[in-house]
């Protein structure tokens, strides 16, 4: 299977729920590289997973909402932990909802797997791995 990486950041506050997160239940801020991968069986005609300048705007395009942004303002993120996980998640459907839109000029189905990797340190990161839904 052929990939493509695309990356990019964002700077993001907010607070956790529970126990579990310690200190992290207060206001903080915290700095994710994100990195968004295609995958596909062959490339195109062009040699291609697909145009990665065309991707880096879209990945930058459905950042753009939730960088320099207090998470815990956004109505949709009501009662939810943001963790790094659920950021994942929620960078990829919007990535799909995105591609659905043809923002990328390929369809979903092209892709039988993409990938969002949240990177909070070099040393801690998380990911979500699904097809474009």
């Amino acid at each position: 299977m052929y990939s493509l990486t695309v990356r990019d950041s964002i700077m993001i506050a907010h607070s956790f729920r529970g126990a579990i997160f310690g200190p992290a239940q207060a206001l903080h801020g915290a700095t994710f590289v994100v990195e968004l991968t295609f995958r596909r069986r062959d490339i195109d005609a062009e040699g291609l997973v697909c145009d990665i300048g065309a991707a880096s705007v879209l990945l930058k395009k459905v950042l753009a909402p939730l960088n320099y942004t207090n998470l815990d303002a956004i109505p949709e993120f009501a009662g939810i932990n943001t963790t790094t996980e659920f950021l994942a998640g929620e960078i990829h459907r919007r990535v799909s909802t995105a591609l659905r839109n043809g923002e990328l000029g390929l369809p979903p189905e092209t892709f039988p797997v993409m990938q969002v990797v949240l990177r909070e340190s070099p040393d801690a990161w998380a990911a979500y791995e699904a097809p474009p839904s």
